[in-house]
Formats: C-alpha cells, structure tokens, sequence
C-alpha cells in the first residue's frame, strides 16, 4: 500500500470494516436489555466507534510521526478493547457464538492493518 493512493481515511480497508462492523454491533446492540444501557452497551458502542474516530485523527497527524503512531496505538487499544465486549455479549447470550465470531474476525483484521501501520509509518508520512 501506498499512502499516495489515498486521499481520506475513508479510503483504507481497514477504516471501512471498523465502520462496518461498528453500525453492525450499533445494530445488535440495539437489542441487549435495558439493564445494561449504561455499560455493555455504551462500552462497546463507544470503543467501536472510537477506532474509527482515531483512525481520522491519525490520518490527520501524518506530518508528524510521534502523533500519527501514538493515535494508531489508542485505535489499535480501542479496537482490542471492543474485542473484550464482544466476548462479554456472547458470554451473556446477547449475541450469538457466530456473530460474535464473525465481529471478532473482524476487529483481528483491523487489527492487523493498524500494526502493519505502525510498523511502516514512513510509508504514509507526509511533508517528509
């Protein structure tokens, strides 16, 4: 990849399965019980959300290195962190065992385009 090829971070793979799979699990959340509105359901709709959000961001850093990596590495967290309540929703019986695989499937991808990001930063630094 190259980073010339891209002109948003609406552009990268990875940006368009995190949002995907964020209004996925928006969906399904949708139908967890009331009693957890105020944690499983905020939680895993905030950190899903949050890897796309700073993944922008990071986006909007490339002139600086430091920035760029260190806002990957909380999406990077983020998109970990969501991991974590996908395995709590199906652990509760609030998504089922394949979704949950196929949510988690996801996020390991997303993960995988996130490390090679901030193994390779050069590759999408800008103003060199």
């Amino acid at each position: 990849m190259n980073q010339k090829s891209f002109y948003s971070h609406e552009d990268l793979i990875i940006f368009q399965l995190a949002f995907e799979t964020a209004m996925t699990i928006f969906e399904m959340s949708q139908k967890f019980p009331q009693e957890e509105k105020y944690s499983l359901t905020d939680q895993i709709r905030r950190s899903s959300r949050s890897v796309c959000a700073n993944l922008a961001e990071a986006w909007r850093k490339r002139r600086y290195k430091a920035a760029f990596i260190a806002k990957l590495s909380d999406c990077e967290a983020e998109a970990a962190e969501t991991q974590v309540w996908i395995k709590f929703a199906v652990k509760c019986s609030y998504i089922d065992i394949q979704q949950g695989r196929e949510l988690y499937k996801n996020y390991n991808q997303v993960l995988k385009g996130l490390v090679k990001m901030i193994n390779n930063p050069n590759q999408w630094i800008i103003g060199k």
